[in-house]
């Protein structure tokens, strides 16, 4: 137990238990970290002894996520630190406590659920800790999502001590590399070490007196027979260059050699991306059901990574176009889009295509209609089987990256990989687990429409059988410190009757790392930047914003020289839209100063077939009544593409306008760094990735969607500082926009993927890092617990 908290526990008992006698006589079961704190705050109000509420009492409560209750007993999940987690039992009739573990805290969790003690009895349990303790792991919470840094580090250390056996894999390595049947990197005339360092010095002695733009067809022939093929470089000063890192690895390897002489290595020609859920297309799917955010990044992923794998491979001299598929699913009754068309060519790319593969039923029947993101999980075995001969038959090879994207893709990504044998990326985007509250311990309650059951398990198996796993920031994986991240939810939980988890995940295991995306920088550039903007499209921009109603619209901007406060999302309850609208209506002071422009969903109930998107539809026309705001609010139910969008970011800019991100949750945020680099302030929620996009009151600010008030007041007083103060708003908007340029750009992403790609193939192959395993394991737990859950959903759908 935490030693601090155990001296604090002693040393004040007598609070403590009245303090834990209150959450009791509160009358819940559960209480998480914010109603912890509330009732706290009302315990201390009412104390008539004001010195009973210490700090050393209010750290304690901050420290504590989760309470779970049945008097006399109150149990505490409390986290020191990020990823450390403690539990605690109070018997406050007693006045005794102790620490338990992770099964018991559990089990007592699932009696308060349905009525039963679990406690000693046996459940299935999930612990994947036995098998990753010999693995090497981070040891500190600030290296959290740093894990190639870490594996470099740790690995080249290894290397050093086990010379022999780490060189002679170093050289396998290097001989494995082809291309279509042409050996790259070294050829049959090395066979040994000795024989590689005697030849490297005498291709460095070689190459030293050519001209340093020789390609390869002046010196290769000399080079090959030193044992030498294409692939180090695209002049004699690269392939010098990329031959004195080697010899510097073999001598001593260091980290951040290691780390440049792999992202040299031409080993990764064709990538396949696998987002199979929602309507993936180019046009006209924004706004569908499931489909959102996204597409919009794997679409702009895609040419960004293309274009970094042709500059790589251009520079290590080999004229090879990388080939990139995104694998989605054929939808045959597809609307306006073009999702029945088996195969599309990516726009924007030169060799990227789109290729759909049908869904199936049990008798080989093709599903004809969309499929919820809640229901796929039935297909996705028939699915990979298919994708993996369409892949391979459109190749004439095997991919030499797998990435999956979100629950339903990671998990096709998992099937194929391990039919392959190949590298596995995994990005979640959003694991709903973290924003759906106990949706673990009432999953039953929830499974006719989510299958909560189907979706964490097929979590646990991705998470856990990936090579590496992408985030596009910190708290994705660990949170912050008064908050539990989206894996971190994922490493103890329990869904009562079915099994618990006692050791899902590990944060301080190195396959995780952070890898931000960017904004199409062709669309999303600062409204400043005169000579790329897009003035014809103003008159649109015009007509949509300050023209009255129709079809797709309620409301006008009467006052249409106010600025303008402007969100645009999904309508969902996760995005909070309608909450913005209910903190404007209630906000005077932010009515007085800025008018409200809502991009969302449909106008028009009818057209929506999502049960959700409908609700909020209902609520938001039930807003704009009760607050009388149709002269102040203009609701738009449109879908902009991307050059409309932009260019609308920049035309709110020019009236000093800002942007509003209010979600209750959100994984990274898009629409906000679109919205900083095109030059808008952004008011942001500080629930997910905006927290570490906007460094608040410098380039933009973060709000709390469970503080209304508080965040309508947060944009008022901008509005008010700015009437005030000329330049406050520029201020605020350069910051926003010179923090996007420096740590959010599709660049610095592939280049970060690509290295990635190559550094964990390298480590996988040349050290122990296959987890053979755990695979197993997971297969075990795929085949009794997963595909029994899709087989019996499927009878159900």
């Amino acid at each position: 137990m935490h030693a601090l908290l155990t001296e604090y526990i002693d040393q004040q008992r007598d609070t403590v238990f009245t303090l834990l006698r209150y959450f009791i006589a509160q009358g819940r079961a559960f209480m998480l970290q914010s109603d912890l704190w509330d009732a706290y705050e009302s315990f201390c109000d009412q104390s008539k002894d004001k010195q009973v509420c210490s700090p050393q009492l209010a750290d304690m409560i901050r420290l504590t996520q989760e309470g779970a209750i049945s008097s006399p007993w109150i149990y505490l999940a409390i986290r020191p630190r990020k990823a450390r987690w403690v539990y605690i039992r109070f018997h406050v009739d007693a006045m005794e406590y102790e620490q338990v573990n992770t099964t018991d805290f559990l089990a007592f969790k699932e009696g308060l659920v349905s009525g039963v003690d679990f406690t000693g009895s046996w459940t299935l349990e999930l612990d994947l800790g036995p098998f990753n303790r010999n693995f090497p792991k981070l040891q500190e919470s600030r290296s959290i999502g740093k894990g190639v840094e870490f594996l470099n580090r740790r690995l080249s250390s290894q290397l050093l001590m086990d010379r022999e056996k780490g060189d002679r894999r170093f050289l396998e390595f290097l001989r494995l590399h082809q291309y279509q049947g042409i050996q790259l990197m070294l050829n049959e005339n090395i066979t040994s070490l000795h024989e590689l360092q005697k030849n490297l010095r005498r291709a460095q002695d070689y190459l030293s007196v050519q001209a340093q733009d020789a390609g390869w067809e002046i010196v290769g022939k000399s080079l090959q027979h030193l044992g030498l093929e294409r692939g180090w470089g695209d002049t004699s000063a690269r392939m010098l260059d990329t031959l004195n890192m080697l010899t510097e690895i073999l001598e001593a390897p260091e980290p951040n050699i290691v780390e440049q002489f792999l992202g040299r290595i031409p080993m990764i020609f064709n990538v396949v991306i696998l987002s199979p859920h929602g309507y993936f297309g180019q046009a006209n799917v924004l706004g569908m059901p499931d489909t959102g955010g996204q597409v919009v990044y794997i679409l702009d992923q895609v040419r960004a990574l293309e274009q970094e794998m042709r500059e790589r491979l251009h520079a290590q001299g080999l004229d090879i176009e990388p080939r990139i598929i995104v694998v989605t699913r054929l939808i045959p009754e597809a609307e306006h889009t073009t999702c029945n068309q088996p195969v599309e060519h990516i726009i924007g790319t030169e060799n990227a295509i789109i290729l759909r593969v049908p869904f199936r039923s049990r008798n080989g029947e093709v599903l004809q209609r969309w499929v919820s993101r809640f229901e796929v999980w039935p297909y996705l075995e028939r699915f990979t089987d298919e994708v993996e001969k369409e892949v391979v038959a459109e190749l004439g090879t095997r991919p030499d990256l797998i990435v999956g994207n979100y629950s339903d893709g990671n998990l096709v990504a998992t099937l194929l990989a391990q039919r392959l044998n190949v590298t596995q990326c995994n990005i979640a985007h959003a694991l709903e687990k973290a924003k759906y509250l106990y949706s673990d311990l009432y999953w039953q309650d929830n499974e006719d429409s989510y299958h909560f059951s189907c979706q964490f398990t097929a979590d646990l198996i991705s998470m856990n059988a990936a090579d590496f796993i992408i985030t596009s920031t910190y708290q994705e994986i660990s949170g912050r410190d008064d908050s539990v991240g989206q894996y971190e939810s994922y490493s103890a939980f329990t869904m009562p009757g079915l099994y618990r988890v006692v050791d899902g995940i590990d944060m301080f295991d190195p396959k995780f790392n952070i890898v931000s995306p960017g904004a199409d920088a062709n669309i999303y550039f600062p409204n400043s930047d005169r000579d790329r903007r897009m003035s014809s499209l103003h008159g649109e921009i015009e007509e949509l914003v300050l023209s009255g109603t129709g079809e797709d619209a309620r409301g006008e901007l009467t006052d249409s020289k106010k600025p303008i406060i402007f969100t645009m999302a999904r309508m969902d309850r996760i995005k909070n839209i309608t909450g913005l609208v209910e903190w404007y209506g209630k906000c005077e002071a932010l009515r007085e100063h800025a008018n409200l422009l809502v991009i969302a969903g449909h106008v028009d109930v009818r057209k929506s077939s999502d049960q959700e998107e409908q609700q909020q539809i209902q609520l938001m026309h039930e807003l704009m009544d009760k607050y009388q705001l149709d002269g102040q609010c203009r609701w738009l139910g449109v879908h902009l593409d991307k050059s409309l969008s932009g260019e609308l970011y920049r035309w709110i800019a020019d009236r000093k306008g800002v942007f509003a991100q209010p979600a209750l949750f959100e994984a990274f945020g898009l629409t906000v760094i679109e919205a900083m680099v095109s030059g808008l302030p952004t008011f942001a929620t500080h629930y997910g990735g905006p927290l570490e996009i906007i460094e608040h009151g410098q380039s933009g600010f973060h709000i709390d969607p469970n503080y209304p008030d508080k965040s309508a007041g947060i944009m008022s007083s901008f509005f008010k500082r700015c009437s005030d103060d000329e330049e406050y708003w520029q201020q605020i908007s350069t910051g926003g926009i010179e923090r996007v340029h420096r740590h959010y750009t599709w660049k610095l992403y592939a280049e970060r993927m690509m290295t990635l790609s190559r550094v964990y193939g390298f480590w996988k192959f040349v050290t122990d890092l296959e987890r053979d395993e755990t695979r197993r394991y997971l297969q075990m737990f795929y085949g009794l617990q997963f595909k029994p859950l899709a087989t019996a959903m499927e009878k159900d759908v």
